[in-house]
C-alpha cells in the first residue's frame, strides 16, 4: 500500500477542530523482549488527554513513563513491542499508520521534548539549520523556514535570536540549549507536546522561565501537554491532572490538586512523603522512604504489585488484583488501584529517629578554610574570572550549600577546594589548621583522603566493566591501603554503612538503579575516612524515593562518621534540608552565606530572593515570581560596581552601577553583600 504524498501531511492538522482527544490511550500493554523472555512493562494502561490539557505521569525511574512516551510515538527500540491496547492521537489509530502516515505525525501531529538538550541538538549544525529544518519539512522553503525560525526563537524568550541562530549548541547555556529544542518541537504547532523531564538539568530561575514558556504556549495554542517528571512539584504547578504509575500500571489518577492533597494509592502517599518540606531540615527529623525496590517487570504473577512494599497490605492484597476503584472528589473524579484507598493516608510513616542535635557551629574544630580564592582561566583572548575572591570556612560535621545559577562558579569552587585546578596568586587554604597545597598532585595521601567528591552523574564516575566489589576495593587499596583479610572486613562495613546490599557486590554498575550506583560512589568517597566531601548534585538524576534515601544516607554518615560536606544543588528544597549554612554565588562571588534557615526566612540578597521565589510548591503554590531580566553576565566582561546590578529588580540607582556593595551584617554570622541596608531589604520582601 502507498502512502499519501508529502503534501497530505498537513491534514493531521486539520482535525484539531474535531471533539477528539489529544491523545487517547487504552488497555495499553507493552513488553520488551531480554534473555529470550518477553516482559511486561507496561500494563493495561488507560489514560486521556484532552485537548488544551495537561497531563502529568509520575512515578519512580523504571516505573515504565518513558516507555508509554516512546509507544505513543511507535519509536519503540527493536526489543519492544505494543502486546495489546490502542493509541489513537486527535482520534487517528497510531498502530493503523503507515511509514509515510507516520512521518506525517511526527512532523505536524506530535512533539517531544527530552531531558537532555545538548543530546537532541546536533553539535556540528548551527542553531539556524535545526530549527530550519523543523519549519522544512512541514513544507516551508529555506529563506521562509530561516524567517520563521527567527520569530519562533522570539517566541521562546531568545533575546537575540540572530546572534543564536549563528552558534553552535556548546556554545549556548543549558537553559538556552531547551528553548531551542522546545522552539523545534512547536514548529509544526502540534496537536501534542510530549515533555519528558525537560527541567532535570536546569537551575531553579531557568527552570521557572521554561516552565512559564510553556505554559504561555500551550494558552496561546492550545496544545495539549504529556508532561513526565520525578519533580513533584513541577507536576503541581504545570498540570490539571495526575497518573501516578508504578512498575508498568496506572495504580492512581484524577485532578493534580485532589491526588496532591488526598492521595488514594499508599504509593502515591509514599511519593508525597519523600519530599524535604519547606522549613524543613535534616535536624528535624529524617525523611520519609518507601522500602523496598521495585520489582522485576512481570515477576509479579497476582495480588497487588505494590504488596511487598506496602505498610497496609494484607492476604486480600497477596491473592487479589485491587480493580480500578473511582471516587468523586474535591474537583473532579478519581481512581485509585488499592482495595484499602479510603484508608492510604494512615498508612505508618518511615520509623527512625530525629539526628542527634548538632553542637553549636563555634564549639567545633575547624575542618577547612579557604581564604581569597580566585580562579582566572584564559579562553581565546579573553580572561574569565570564573571565581572571586571566595572565603569561606567549614567546621566539622557541617554542611555548606553552594546554590546560584549555571555559570556562578559552584564547581569551579568546588575544583579548587579539591585541588583539581589551581588558584590565582594571593589564595590559601587549610585542613585541620595545617596549609594545604593547592594542587592534589602535590598533597600528601593523609590529604588527599580527606577530601573526596561525589559526582553528579555516577555512570560517568563507575567504570562499567568492573564489579561492584571491585570498585570499593579498588578504592580501599588507594585510600586506606588495606590489604587481604583487612580490606574485605572493611568493605562489609563500608558497603553495611551505605545501606548497598551484600548481593549485589559481584554486580556491573549497569545492573544497578540509579540509587544503587550512587551509593557505590559515595561508598568509594568514604573509603579512606574523610574530612571533607564535595557533593556535586549528587541527587538531581534520582527520583524522589530514591532522592530521600541517599539524602538520609548522607545525613547518617555525617553524624555517625563527623564528616563535613560542600553540598552543589540547583533544588533549593533539598539544599534546604541536608544544609547547616548555605552560601549563594553569582558571577563567582558569593553574595550572600549564613546559616539554612536565616537564608531561606530573610531578609535576602536580591538574587537570593529571585532564586528562592522560583521553585514550585508541591500544592502549586508560590512566592510571588520574580523574573531576571537577559542572561548571566559573561565572567569575561563582568559589570561594573555591583556585578548584580543589570538583572536586579531591586536596583537603588547609580551607586549599584559604580561602587562594590558593602558586606552588611544581618546577624549571627549572615552576611549579605548589597547598597541597600538589611533593614531596608527585610521592609521590601515583607510587601
Amino acid at each position: 500500500m502507498n502512502g499519501p504524498p508529502p503534501s497530505a501531511f498537513p491534514t493531521f492538522g486539520a482535525a484539531k477542530g474535531d471533539q477528539a482527544d489529544a491523545l487517547t490511550v487504552v488497555g495499553l500493554t507493552v513488553t520488551y523482549r531480554s534473555r529470550g523472555r518477553e516482559r511486561e512493562v507496561l500494563q493495561d494502561v488507560t489514560l486521556r488527554v484532552r485537548r488544551g490539557e495537561a497531563y502529568g505521569l509520575v512515578g519512580e525511574s523504571g516505573c515504565g513513563k518513558s516507555t508509554a512516551a516512546l509507544a505513543v510515538l511507535r519509536y519503540l527500540p527493536r526489543n519492544g513491542r505494543v502486546k495489546a491496547g490502542r493509541i489513537s492521537i486527535g482520534g487517528r489509530d497510531v498502530a493503523a499508520l503507515n511509514a509515510d502516515a507516520l512521518r506525517g505525525m511526527r512532523a505536524n501531529a506530535v512533539s517531544m521534548v527530552y531531558q537532555d538538550p545538548g543530546r537532541a541538538l546536533n553539535p556540528s549544525l548551527t542553531i539556524a539549520r535545526q530549527v530550519s529544518e523543523a519549519f522544512e519539512v512541514t513544507g516551508a522553503s529555506a529563506d521562509e523556514a530561516r524567517t520563521r525560525t527567527a520569530e519562533m526563537l522570539r517566541r521562546v524568550r531568545i533575546a537575540s535570536p540572530e546572534r543564536v541562530m549563528e552558534s553552535y549548541p556548546h556554545q549556548l547555556s543549558g537553559g538556552m540549549q531547551q528553548r531551542v529544542v522546545i522552539a523545534m518541537a512547536l514548529a509544526c504547532n502540534p496537536e501534542l507536546l510530549i515533555l519528558d523531564e525537560p527541567t532535570t538539568g536546569l537551575d531553579a530561575t531557568v527552570e521557572a522561565e521554561v516552565l512559564d514558556l510553556i505554559a504561555q504556549l500551550r494558552a496561546e495554542l492550545g496544545t495539549a501537554v504529556l508532561f513526565i517528571s520525578h519533580n513533584l512539584a513541577v507536576i503541581g504547578r504545570m498540570c490539571d491532572r495526575v497518573g501516578v504509575l508504578y512498575a508498568g500500571k496506572l495504580v492512581e489518577e484524577g485532578t493534580t490538586a485532589d491526588v496532591f492533597a488526598k492521595p488514594r494509592h499508599p504509593y502515591t502517599v509514599g511519593l508525597l512523603r519523600c519530599l524535604p518540606r519547606e522549613g524543613r531540615g535534616k535536624e528535624t527529623g529524617r525523611l520519609d522512604t518507601i522500602p523496598g525496590s521495585l520489582p522485576l517487570p512481570g515477576s509479579i504473577a497476582q495480588g497487588c504489585i505494590f504488596a511487598p512494599r506496602c505498610k497496609l497490605a494484607d492476604e486480600r492484597c497477596l491473592k487479589d488484583a485491587p480493580p480500578p476503584y473511582r471516587m468523586a472528589s474535591a474537583h473532579g473524579d478519581q481512581m485509585a488501584r488499592c482495595h484499602y484507598h479510603e484508608r492510604a493516608q494512615t498508612l505508618p510513616r518511615s520509623t527512625g529517629e530525629a539526628p542527634a542535635p548538632v553542637a553549636r557551629r563555634e564549639e567545633q574544630p575547624l575542618a577547612l578554610c579557604a581564604r581569597n580564592l580566585s580562579k582566572t582561566f584564559r579562553v581565546g583572548d579573553e580572561e574569565v574570572r570564573a571565581v572571586h575572591d571566595v572565603s569561606l570556612d567549614l567546621v566539622q560535621g557541617e554542611t555548606l550549600g553552594l546554590v546560584g545559577e549555571s555559570g556562578s562558579g559552584k564547581t569551579t569552587l568546588a575544583k579548587l577546594l579539591l585541588g583539581l585546578v589551581s588558584p590565582d596568586k594571593g589564595a590559601s587554604l587549610e585542613l585541620d589548621g595545617a596549609a594545604l597545597p593547592e594542587r592534589v598532585t602535590r598533597r600528601s595521601e593523609e590529604q588527599v583522603k580527606s577530601l573526596q567528591i561525589v559526582f553528579q552523574n555516577p555512570d560517568s564516575a563507575l567504570n562499567r566493566a568492573h564489579s561492584v566489589r571491585r570498585l570499593i576495593a579498588r578504592s580501599l587499596s588507594k585510600l586506606a591501603a588495606l590489604r587481604g583479610e583487612a580490606k574485605e572486613t572493611r568493605l562489609r562495613t563500608l558497603t553495611e554503612a551505605v545501606r548497598l546490599p551484600e548481593r549485589y557486590l559481584g554486580s556491573r554498575t549497569r545492573q544497578l538503579s540509579g540509587g544503587l550506583k550512587q551509593r557505590v560512589a559515595i561508598a568509594r568517597a568514604f573509603a579512606g575516612d574523610p574530612r571533607v566531601v564535595v557533593c556535586d548534585e549528587p541527587t538531581s538524576a534520582l527520583d524522589v524515593s530514591v532522592q530521600a534515601a541517599i539524602l538520609n544516607l548522607l545525613a547518617d554518615l555525617q553524624r555517625e562518621r563527623h564528616v563535613s560536606y560542600v553540598f552543589i544543588s540547583h533544588d533549593l528544597h533539598v539544599v534546604r534540608y541536608l544544609s547547616d549554612r548555605i552560601a549563594v554565588l553569582y558571577l563567582g562571588r558569593i553574595v550572600e552565606i549564613g546559616r539554612a534557615a536565616a537564608v531561606f526566612d530573610g531578609p535576602q540578597h536580591p538574587y537570593t530572593e529571585a532564586l528562592l521565589s522560583s521553585v514550585p510548591s508541591i500544592d502549586g503554590t508560590h512566592a510571588k515570581r520574580i523574573r531576571l531580566s537577559g542572561e548571566l553576565p559573561s565572567a569575561a566582561n563582568p559589570p561594573s560596581g555591583c556585578v548584580f546590578h543589570t538583572r536586579c529588580p531591586r536596583k537603588v540607582g547609580e551607586i549599584c552601577e559604580t561602587e562594590t556593595p558593602p558586606c552588611r551584617d544581618a546577624g549571627d554570622g549572615h552576611a549579605i553583600h548589597c547598597h541597600i541596608p538589611v533593614d531596608e531589604l527585610r521592609t521590601l520582601q515583607l510587601q
